[in-house]
């Protein structure tokens, strides 16, 4: 039998230092395709401004305060949208990964109403909750709550029933076996649940302000586009792109503190 050899080999790790010049790489690899695009004169900078002017107009922004501006907007939508979603959806999650009867109750629904589009819902919430706050809160809250649960829930039936049965042996009761024992065995998973979700939390942030706003990142990319501002369009993406980047690596290094045996 032939054994896999040579750095492709299925699931072989790598060095830190390694895998930061490789992820490196890629974005000069890319920046610097976009840089000879432009400059080469086939692409007009209507579709495809030159990353010089991108990156003044995010620095303009910067300046005149704007951008500040838009990303406390977005930054506090996201926030309160996320840790709503959070704290409903976790705990239906953790029940319905735990008791058979309340996943029938629970897990259905929210299968059904996961597959419906987000974007469909702007309009209802416009209708429920006006164009406030609210709606564009309430907007990444649906966005992120459904699917929440059902991976929470999955979370929660990846603890091994073996683990389960010893804590039974011991002498705790149901609520003791979920509190002290399933929760803590599932946290590290929950907390990469939570990671991945905060990317869907961005997306639906965008569709929000793109929809019912007057402010925020999102807006600013809607604003851009009616003016065939491309570069500012440009910006906003970029800007929004950084800052999940920055949400991601704050929960990979938390994930990393608070349970490094789960490395």
């Amino acid at each position: 039998m032939k054994r896999d050899k040579g750095d492709f080999r299925l699931r072989k790790e790598i060095s830190q230092r390694r895998f930061i010049l490789s992820a490196i790489l890629t974005f000069i690899i890319i920046f610097a395709g976009w840089w000879v695009l432009c400059a080469s004169g086939n692409v007009r900078e209507l579709f495809l401004p030159s990353l010089i002017k991108v990156i003044g107009d995010i620095v303009a922004g910067a300046k005149n305060g704007s951008l500040w501006v838009n990303m406390g907007y977005s930054i506090f939508r996201i926030t309160m949208g996320f840790l709503l979603s959070v704290a409903i959806g976790v705990p239906l999650g953790i029940l319905a990964g735990s008791f058979k009867p309340l996943e029938a109750i629970i897990a259905p629904i929210c299968e059904f109403i996961r597959y419906m589009p987000g974007p469909a819902f702007v309009p209802l919430v416009m209708v429920w909750c006006g164009i406030g706050e609210a709606a564009k809160i309430t907007i990444v809250f649906l966005g992120c709550f459904f699917q929440l649960v059902l991976m929470i829930a999955d979370d929660a039936r990846s603890v091994s029933d073996d683990l389960l049965s010893s804590s039974y042996t011991l002498g705790t009761t149901r609520w003791t076996t979920v509190t002290k024992v399933l929760i803590p065995a599932m946290a590290p998973k929950m907390m990469l649940t939570l990671r991945m979700m905060i990317g869907w939390g961005w997306t639906y942030l965008t569709v929000a302000e793109l929809v019912a706003s007057s402010s925020g990142l999102g807006y600013s990319i809607l604003k851009a586009q009616r003016f065939l501002h491309t570069e500012s369009i440009f910006s906003g993406i970029l800007v929004i792109g950084i800052l999940g980047l920055i949400t991601d690596r704050l929960f990979a290094f938390a994930i990393k503190k608070m349970f490094p045996w789960a490395e």
